[in-house]
């Protein structure tokens, strides 16, 4: 088969392409290259077998169009986008040209050059907003949402907050609608929190591989402290890449069992983790206590998500299969495989 993967550099993408490569199909990959450690996974994924690369912007309507056509793809995996919310925020105009308009710059360039083509876009639970109107208990270590024990559901209320809320909700109902309206084959995956290898995390995405790294500097003697935003009781469920990529996998060969549709993804309730949950399994498996101090909450943050998932397992047969105990051991020694040899080699964890 021939798959196009925009924003393929990223680390969704990467672990998607790898598989890809691994099954002997075709693969361009497009990127800007903008975001940090994308042109490491680019050489990291170029080891792994024949893909051709294209530089371009998702936000230019013309380099989208000539890799569509240069790929004529059979499925195509719209992971490129902006992906923090702090930066939206800080700036809403490249946010909005990124996720809502270069979304639409892909579909029209499928619609044009590949309408059979299967189309996955990666979305969010921001599209839900904050979550304020269900009720939410309290407990020492973390919030539970009382009505919702499998997890929030796809009919829940949509509700853009922020920003990146409005530009990724905005977008996925364009890809939405581009299959009732001209008949694409399209998807939209919501998902929760996402990890494992090839994510070069910073402060302000991918938050289990940024606290990884934090509390492998401080098991080195790192004194710095770290910060937590809130009180730490937030809760997300976590998916580990390598079930990210055979849902998508197996999601581009099936796109009409759930076309037109949009699903919660995520590890479901057995792999969430607090904040300070997290905390304390990475202080018990690097044997330190972890030095951290509290800020203000971010604006519009979800106290809870959980993905309710069962919509999807009915679609498609498919589980995650990394639990995150296992997951979390993986991401740090993928993260210790990254620091300089003299850092990694006094780390060890259990």
């Amino acid at each position: 088969m021939r798959y196009l993967i925009t924003g393929g550099c990223g680390f969704v993408g990467t672990n998607l392409g790898a598989r890809i490569l691994a099954g002997g199909h075709g693969l361009v990959v497009f990127d800007n290259l903008s975001r940090h450690g994308a042109g490491l996974n680019l050489e990291w994924l170029k080891n792994r077998g024949e893909c051709q690369f294209v530089h371009g912007d998702i936000r230019s309507s013309e380099d989208v169009l000539c890799a569509v056509q240069q790929a004529a793809p059979e499925v195509v995996f719209h992971l490129a986008g902006q992906v923090a919310m702090t930066t939206s925020v800080q700036r809403p105009r490249l946010d909005f040209e990124t996720n809502a308009l270069g979304t639409l710059n892909l579909l029209e360039a499928v619609r044009l050059r590949a309408p059979e083509a299967a189309v996955l876009f990666s979305s969010t639970n921001k599209v839900y907003g904050d979550l304020s109107a269900c009720l939410c208990r309290e407990l020492e270590q973390r919030y539970v949402l009382t009505d919702y024990p499998h997890g929030v559901p796809e009919t829940m209320p949509l509700e853009f907050h922020s920003p990146y809320g409005c530009s990724k909700g905005s977008a996925e109902q364009y890809v939405l609608d581009y299959s009732r309206i001209y008949g694409l084959r399209t998807a939209v995956f919501r998902h929760s929190s996402m990890y494992g290898g090839r994510q070069f995390t910073t402060e302000d995405q991918g938050w289990v591989g940024w606290f990884v790294r934090q509390a492998l500097e401080q098991s080195l003697g790192s004194r710095r402290e770290f910060t937590v935003s809130g009180n730490g009781k937030q809760v997300r469920d976590l998916l580990h890449a390598d079930d990210v990529a055979e849902l998508y996998l197996l999601a581009g060969t099936g796109i009409d069992s759930i076309r037109g549709q949009a699903f919660n993804i995520g590890g479901g309730p057995e792999n969430s983790f607090s904040i300070l949950e997290l905390l304390a399994e990475l202080g018990r498996m690097l044997r330190v206590d972890l030095r951290f101090r509290h800020i203000p909450e971010r604006k519009s943050d979800q106290k809870v998500f959980v993905a309710d998932i069962r919509k999807v397992q009915a679609a498609l047969p498919w589980k995650p299969r990394v639990g995150k105990i296992e997951g979390l051991r993986e991401m740090i020694e993928w993260t210790r495989s990254c620091m300089p040899n003299s850092q990694a080699k006094a780390t060890h964890s259990t």
